[in-house]
């Protein structure tokens, strides 16, 4: 079964070499597979978009689908660790957390014959004790850019949208189990098209995406013509603004905000939330714009607020954090863009 899988993946080297890849690369993460029922649909059509992607495996799920583990490697994609069992690793003491990537190495290890070098924790979860794990073990911990929200329900359509925020070097966020996200990749791949962007590898050493031979990602050309698009994401990125960081508490939370990209009339912004010394079990960010800036989108936190004043809460899945980690939560305002102090509540 699975060497007549494979033979319908064969990926065309032509149609790969014709690609316009001026405006740089992007990177397409699938999580949580490889699943039996739906990673060799995705496997084939990824491959007959002439798209790679790179796979961050729960080892579990690795360990009972081996078979499954070599086709992605065949098919030519990356694979990545995403923990043994996807727990709350923020939660864990650091031997419980050595097991969890340990465990997943092994498995991977065995089915391909290559240890992974990337690791995206559960959740997007990630404190100081993770970390040191994560370079004991030589792993680049990976989080993403653009969420797809295709574990929230997304619509295909949806999705097609989020990726289309993609910029040079960026990565979104999906998974291996829905088929609103196979469903998506044919116009994900018409999009990056448009937009001279081509489906590249994760660096082991920036954590960006960059071309499949490991070369860094190149400028956005601006002579090269571009279909039109209503997306603000065409525009090239600009130079990240600071963030601005409150002094460290010894329990709640704090709240840092940074710029990441921004076009005429709009821009994108990443939150990212830290705990303290103690674990909380929710979250509240609370800011006042300093002009007339509105979120006209936000993933990985509920949106509140009136007027000047905004208040963003985390989603169910992103509340509880140990002391010491952080999750992240981004918008697409509208105006210009501004880095307002953050004021953060924990509950």
């Amino acid at each position: 079964v699975v060497t007549a899988a494979l033979a319908t993946v064969t990926f065309s080297a032509t149609a790969a070499q014709a690609a316009d890849c001026s405006s740089g690369y992007v990177g397409l993460t699938y999580d949580d597979g490889p699943n039996p029922s739906n990673t060799t649909n995705l496997l084939n059509t990824l491959r007959s978009n002439g798209l790679r992607a790179t796979f961050f495996n729960i080892g579990q799920n690795a360990q009972n689908n081996p078979s499954l583990v070599r086709a992605q490697v065949d098919a030519g994609m990356w694979v990545g660790n995403h923990s043994w069992t996807h727990p709350h690793l923020t939660q864990m003491s650091s031997s419980q957390i050595q097991s969890e990537l340990q465990r997943t190495q092994q498995a991977i290890q065995q089915a391909t014959g290559t240890a992974p070098k990337l690791f995206r924790p559960p959740y997007g979860e990630t404190n100081s004790t993770l970390k040191s794990v994560e370079q004991q073990l030589g792993l680049r911990e990976i989080i993403w850019d653009v969420d797809s929200q295709d574990w929230n329900g997304a619509s295909t359509s949806q999705i097609v949208q989020a990726a289309g925020r993609l910029q040079n070097g960026q990565i979104i966020l999906m998974h291996d189990q829905y088929a609103t996200t196979v469903q998506a990749i044919s116009q994900i791949a018409a999009n990056l098209r448009s937009r001279n962007l081509c489906a590249g590898m994760i660096s082991p050493t920036t954590g960006r995406a960059v071309a499949p031979d490991g070369s860094g990602p190149t400028s956005p050309s601006p002579s090269n013509p571009q279909s039109p698009s209503p997306s603000p994401s065409r525009s090239p990125l600009p130079s990240p603004s600071p963030s601005l960081t409150p002094p460290p508490g010894t329990g709640g939370c704090t709240a840092t905000i940074e710029t990441v990209n921004s076009w005429t009339g709009g821009f994108q912004s990443n939150v990212t939330v830290r705990t303290g010394s103690s674990a909380i079990s929710g979250w509240t960010v609370t800011w006042s714009w300093p002009g007339s800036q509105t979120i006209s989108q936000l993933w990985g936190g509920l949106l509140a607020g009136s007027g000047s004043a905004v208040s963003v809460r985390n989603e169910s899945w992103n509340g509880t954090l140990g002391a010491s980690a952080s999750t992240t939560f981004g918008f697409l305002g509208n105006g210009t863009a501004a880095t307002p102090t953050l004021t953060c509540s924990a509950s």
